[in-house]
């Protein structure tokens, strides 16, 4: 059986919004903050990783809520990517993209454990009780 309630009960979610937060700060006080678009991306594809586990998780079922921690992990990834860009232009120091690569990873991680939990589960969601 599921265990959370509400979305903010999972570790995977409060870790991607600590994650967004550095994100924001990073895109607020580098000069990340003029090349728009590149913000822009990662703005959004931060914000989807804990987006869609809050979306999947509301859901109700199991299935649905693996389909979107699928989409969590991809937007993790797009992220990732995107921190590479903004390292090769500079716009952080390689210790600060070392650091905040290795967030991404952590959360993949975590969201990747979830996963194979749910999968693993008998419980199919509150949605078919």
């Amino acid at each position: 059986m599921s265990t959370w309630q509400s979305f903010e009960e999972i570790e995977a979610w409060n870790s991607a919004r600590a994650f967004c937060q550095a994100i924001y700060k990073m895109m607020t006080e580098t000069e990340l903050k003029n090349d728009y678009r590149l913000k822009d991306q990662i703005n959004g594809s931060s914000g989807s990783v804990m987006d869609n586990l809050a979306e999947g998780l509301g859901r109700g079922g199991n299935k649905e809520f693996i389909n979107f921690l699928g989409y969590a992990k991809g937007s993790i990834q797009e992220t990732r990517s995107q921190l590479y860009r903004i390292s090769d232009r500079n716009y952080i120091s390689e210790e600060e993209f070392k650091r905040l690569k290795n967030k991404t990873i952590e959360i993949e991680n975590k969201i990747g454990g979830l996963m194979a939990y749910l999968k693993k589960s008998n419980y199919k969601g509150p949605k078919f009780k």
